[in-house]
């Protein structure tokens, strides 16, 4: 999912269960006009013009520098995602078809923009 600065869904992408966030995160960042990015796909944010604000693992030789007062702000996409999932529908995935699954999500989201007015 992306969302705006304000916490509201922008674009979302629904997979099967045994579907990795990384393999859709160029579909969903594509095309988005976005400034910063808060997850792994470091390389594809960069080619994007994104800049990037995850801080480097501990274990790494080679350190990078990163934002850390804009790293702060991810709780934004963290906390749209716990509106989203406290619709039990959504949570647990009860839905039999992606149809569905798209609907339910659409709804919640607007449901979200319509609170946050």
């Amino acid at each position: 999912m992306a969302v705006d600065a304000a916490g509201k869904p922008v674009r979302f992408i629904v997979t099967s269960g045994t579907v990795t966030d990384c393999s859709q995160a160029k579909n969903l960042i594509k095309d988005t006009g976005a400034k910063y990015l808060l997850n792994e796909i470091i390389e594809t944010a960069q080619d994007a013009g994104m800049e990037v604000i995850i801080p480097p693992k501990k274990r790494r030789k080679v350190s990078r520098e990163y934002d850390k007062n804009a790293y702060k702000l991810r709780h934004i996409i963290e906390n749209t995602f716990l509106k989203l999932k406290q619709w039990r529908g959504i949570a647990t995935r009860y839905v039999k078809n992606l149809q569905s699954m798209i609907a339910a999500v659409q709804i919640r989201c607007i449901a979200l923009c319509i609170n946050s007015l």
